[in-house]
């Protein structure tokens, strides 16, 4: 089994998709108004707006901007210098700027505009740099 996707819904979608966009440097694919993905080598955003609840059975499923659990993590060669490349973007929304965790990554935490977390972090000590390149099965 592997972990494909995370989708976000969002109440303002044209919005979070430029955000995202802007973040990653991804150019979000656009299938339909309500829906988009941005792709990396190893998984996949996709952000959907609040009407594409209805093929899940209405919008009681899922409410935007209500999340505070989940951390979208990207794993970045350099976490200070695309700290330094986005603090103007981020700046309203910066929860933790760089700081290297007890686990041995490097890592900034901020909020995307629907308020949920982003964490950019680059491993940084010598076992937490061998998780990200021995081959995980």
């Amino acid at each position: 089994m592997n972990l494909v996707s995370i989708r976000i819904i969002t109440a303002n979608i044209e919005n979070l998709v430029k955000f995202y966009e802007q973040i990653t440097d991804i150019i979000a694919i656009q299938y339909t108004p309500d829906f988009a993905e941005l792709k990396t080598s190893t998984a996949t955003l996709a952000i959907g707006s609040t009407r594409t609840l209805q093929f899940f059975g209405g919008e009681s499923v899922a409410q935007p901007a209500e999340n505070r659990t989940a951390i979208i993590e990207f794993l970045v060669d350099d976490v200070d210098g695309e700290f330094d490349r986005l603090k103007n973007v981020i700046s309203p929304y910066i929860v933790q700027e760089p700081t290297i965790m007890p686990w041995g990554n490097k890592s900034m935490l901020f909020r995307d505009p629907d308020g949920n977390l982003v964490n950019f972090f680059t491993p940084v000590t010598k076992e937490s740099v061998e998780k990200f390149t021995t081959k995980q099965d």
